[in-house]
């Protein structure tokens, strides 16, 4: 599957490079490399072994990607109230692309999104790469919406006519996020993506998300329904809500982690080196980092004690306070799919 990456601060800008270029394993090297830190099959009775973790983490991510990252311009010349997403995309891997690096070494921002893509069913172009933008709301997704073509029609008709017109790829992930904020604004339309929402309505309109898709799921499949791989992310520029799901009794979804101190680690202004080696242009101290959070495939320093692996079926909220917390994503028993184990 893809792996992403995800920073979002209220006071403290990361330099690109520092977090998607310079460490060893950062987002950008893992095209080919993994580093899965305590994720672990749940299954007492073994049924989900390493092929379950192998088919949801460790694809080639060679199908391109995306980054979107927040600046204030628009705001500085009085075109918004509040920072707005710039978007680049290639069909390339990051690092064989020259203006990639050349974003990445003279931008800094306080939130980002970068995705990696393992192409399943579409087409490799760069419409089709994450994140999405709708607005000041930025989306991404790692793992699989199941059966997607079964359903894509009728996830279509749910959404309001700005956001289906703002569809530009193919992907499932990019009707997931069409879906989403058809929810998130109530179908208000393009006007109303300019608008924050509290965390909490952002976790609720992923959830009324992704209980549509498994009704659509159900009405169309029955009982053969596959269960869905749903690691995702939105965000506003300020604040952050991620999910780790797979409606599945036994089956674990992708890795998801977070931490709210790797992001003094990756940042050169502060002692110490995502890669453990001297860092000779700090002239911070580590105290005098604001307050962030990083939530990630993988991890990408060298401190796996700096990382959290996020529970399935639970989700990482960030409101507009900076203050970050840990929630179950709780449904019906009914949306967990008795098939398994596809490779979402």
């Amino acid at each position: 599957m893809c792996r992403w990456f995800a920073y979002v601060s209220e006071s403290e800008e990361c330099l690109l490079e520092d977090v998607l270029i310079t460490p060893a394993h950062s987002l950008s090297k893992q095209v080919h490399e993994h580093y899965l830190p305590k994720l672990l099959s749940h299954d007492p009775h073994e049924i989900t072994t390493e092929h379950e973790i192998t088919a949801r983490n460790r694809l080639f991510n060679v199908d391109g990607f995306g980054l979107a990252w927040y600046t204030p311009a628009r705001q500085d010349f009085n075109e918004s109230k509040g920072e707005r997403p710039a978007l680049y995309k290639n069909a390339q891997p990051p690092l064989h692309d020259s203006n990639f690096r050349s974003i990445c070494a003279n931008t800094d921002t306080k939130a980002c999104f970068a995705h990696i893509r393992a192409a399943t069913a579409t087409a490799i172009t760069a419409v089709n790469n994450h994140p999405f933008v709708f607005g000041r709301h930025t989306f991404m997704h790692n793992g699989v919406v199941a059966d997607f073509i079964s359903i894509a029609r009728e996830m279509c008709d749910l959404m309001d006519d700005d956001a289906y017109a703002n569809i530009q790829g193919s992907t499932d992930s990019e009707h997931f996020a069409a879906l989403y904020i058809t929810y998130l604004t109530d179908g208000k339309g393009k006007d109303s993506w300019e608008k924050q929402y509290p965390v909490t309505k952002m976790k609720e309109a992923l959830q009324k998300t992704i209980e549509s898709v498994v009704k659509l799921q159900r009405k169309k499949l029955g009982d053969k329904f596959q269960p869905s791989s749903l690691n995702i992310a939105a965000t506003d520029g300020s604040q952050l809500a991620t999910f780790r799901f797979r409606n599945h009794k036994v089956e674990q979804p992708p890795s998801l982690y977070y931490s709210t101190s790797a992001g003094v680690t990756m940042n050169r202004k502060y002692p110490d080196h995502p890669d453990g080696k001297e860092n000779l242009q700090a002239f911070k101290s580590k105290e005098e980092h604001g307050r962030h959070i990083i939530v990630a495939s993988e991890p990408s320093t060298y401190k796996a004690s700096e990382w959290d692996l996020i529970e399935k079926n639970h989700c990482v909220l960030v409101g507009m306070d900076g203050v970050f917390r840990v929630e179950e994503v709780v449904y019906p028993g009914e949306w967990n799919a008795e098939a398994g184990t596809g490779p979402g």
